[in-house]
């Protein structure tokens, strides 16, 4: 963790403001500069384990705990009610931090004031696994101590990337914030398949989740491109070559996979107004 000590105040702490703050604690943040509002009895409880201080309503958050960073991490639908109250942190000049899709920066600066420090990140679900990757921009205001400071907290559940067009963050959110579900998508065709060629329900199930989950460990662990990987394991002539000729043809994977992530994008620009 980096040296530089600053409170944070979590908004939310479902599943993803869960996974960041466990990682913050396995990073060595210090409770006593960490507090959280979460109305939700689990999500609260969650975060208790970890001797934070814990508030169900903004108006209980420990007096005089004044955050450096912000970090919003509630359903995009719920903003709208949610973010007025904090207004008051970034006129004392905390920087906000906001995980919540289709979000554009500007929503938060009408919200928050024109002078406010917003960062826009897409995180994705392996984040609970700390084998995350997300992706930042952030507005002018926002100086390199304080990205550093965002990076420093999203680094705890997996990689970061900064990109300066916050018009890139709809293609972000299409392939890798919507991509896991490709993926698993991926298992469970796979597994059908093997239905289909005879194979037990319950071993098919196993052979594909163990063969996705280790494919992705071996590229994960890899120095290889994904194209060499595939080319390592597809031998001329043979059954990988055979069922490549159908995931390769002019209608297969490829352009399926194109049309997908172009949809997913289209629709992340209209959630974003």
């Amino acid at each position: 963790m980096s040296t530089d000590s600053f409170r944070v105040l979590l908004v939310g702490c479902g599943k993803m403001g869960g996974a960041l703050l466990a990682g913050w604690i396995e990073r060595g943040f210090n409770p006593a500069d960490l507090s959280v509002v979460e109305p939700e009895a689990a999500g609260a409880a969650g975060a208790r384990k970890f001797g934070v201080a814990v508030a169900d309503d903004p108006a209980r958050i420990p007096a005089g705990f004044a955050p450096d960073m912000v970090v919003i991490a509630v359903k995009p639908q719920s903003t709208d009610a949610a973010l007025p109250v904090y207004r008051p942190f970034a006129e004392k000049g905390a920087a906000f931090l906001s995980i919540a899709a289709g979000r554009p920066i500007a929503y938060f600066e009408r919200l928050l004031g024109p002078g406010a420090r917003i960062l826009r990140a897409m995180p994705n679900t392996p984040a609970a696994v700390h084998r995350g990757i997300t992706v930042i921009a952030a507005n002018a205001r926002v100086d390199a101590r304080t990205r550093a400071r965002a990076e420093t907290l999203l680094a705890a559940v997996g990689q970061v990337e900064w990109v300066d067009d916050e018009g890139l963050i709809d293609a972000v959110t299409a392939v890798s914030g919507s991509g896991p579900a490709y993926v698993f998508l991926l298992a469970e065709c796979l597994a059908e398949a093997g239905r289909a060629a005879g194979l037990p329900d319950a071993l098919a199930q196993r052979l594909a989740r163990a063969t996705v989950a280790g494919a992705g460990e071996l590229l994960h662990r890899s120095g290889e491109s994904a194209e060499q990987l595939r080319k390592n394991v597809t031998s001329p002539g043979g059954t990988t070559a055979a069922a490549l000729q159908v995931l390769m043809a002019e209608d297969g994977l490829k352009p399926l996979m194109t049309r997908a992530v172009a949809q997913a994008t289209r629709r992340s620009r209209e959630l974003a107004g």
